[in-house]
């Protein structure tokens, strides 16, 4: 089959690729949905960009369909999926809180539920010293566990229970879904390894449908090194209309991971030239800790 990009933003994606698919689902109607199922000829829906003339085969439109249908769905739902996500938690709280549902009850009718805080393990191993083999796994380990936290307890772990220096926690732009939704942060052991900076990528978070709309989006773009997820790229900070600029002046509202934590790293090269940097994270902060070297 010869499929055309029927779209007015092909030269977009030659600026990042010869050969793409991109799924659009902020352009697709109910009616497009159907016609994937129903009919093979699709080239012409805008919500598709192929590059003018290339063949491609989609063996399985069900899993194009489910893309999309998915996406739409978690964007419809975002604000519902985040309340729930948060009452749900609190609810699991206190009733952790109050060791079980009995006793959550007969406290009730006495007035004293407990509220504590949720323990989390969030020490080091101290078993594990710097210089043991063991020791960047289970510190890169721990940084992708508490990247999931809040800026005040990422803070207070590394500086007040890791003894570390922590050098930016960020709330990245993600250009294309318009709002920071890509969450990291950088620190560095000055007093045992100076030379190594560790950043940490967030991952997705169950309620959080921003993260899974980035997950299942289905769109690549093709290089040397082979086929690259573009809803990772876009979490990292591709540029609409741009692709990846060698050079890219931000708004300081609107800071991009790749771009920012770019500049971060050179800066400590110009004040450190042995400077080295581990990146981490777990499910799709993981996904940005290969991509960004990349």
């Amino acid at each position: 089959m010869a499929w055309t990009d029927m779209g007015s933003d092909d030269h977009d994606h030659d600026k990042i690729s010869d050969n793409y698919m991109i799924l659009r689902p902020e352009e697709v109607s109910l009616r497009n949905l159907i016609g994937i199922l129903v009919s093979s000829d699709i080239a012409c829906k805008a919500f598709l960009k192929i590059p003018t003339g290339k063949e491609e085969t989609i063996k399985d439109r069900g899993i194009m369909f489910m893309c999309l249908l998915g996406q739409k769905l978690l964007q419809s739902f975002s604000v519902p999926m985040s309340k729930l996500g948060s009452a749900l938690e609190k609810w699991l709280n206190i009733l952790s809180s109050n060791d079980n549902l009995s006793q959550l009850l007969l406290r009730v009718l006495q007035g004293i539920i407990f509220f504590p805080l949720p323990h989390r393990r969030l020490d080091l191993d101290k078993n594990i010293k710097h210089g043991d083999c063991k020791y960047y796994a289970m510190l890169c380990a721990m940084a992708s566990k508490l990247s999931y936290e809040n800026k005040a307890v990422v803070e207070k772990t590394v500086q007040e229970c890791w003894k570390m220096e922590l050098l930016g926690y960020y709330d990245f732009w993600n250009d294309y879904q318009r709002k920071a939704t890509t969450q990291g942060f950088m620190f560095q052991d000055k007093i045992s390894d100076p030379d190594t900076i560790i950043i940490a990528f967030r991952g997705t978070e169950t309620f959080d449908a921003d993260a899974w709309c980035t997950n299942i989006d289905l769109s690549w773009y093709e290089f040397d090194m082979g086929k690259i997820h573009e809803g990772f790229m876009k979490a990292l900070g591709l540029v609409i209309n741009q692709g990846w600029p060698k050079e890219y002046e931000q708004e300081s509202k609107k800071p991009l991971a790749y771009y920012t934590l770019r500049e971060e790293l050179k800066k400590f090269l110009k004040q450190n030239s042995r400077t080295k940097f581990i990146l981490t994270g777990h499910s799709q902060g993981g996904a940005l800790a290969i991509l960004f070297p990349a």
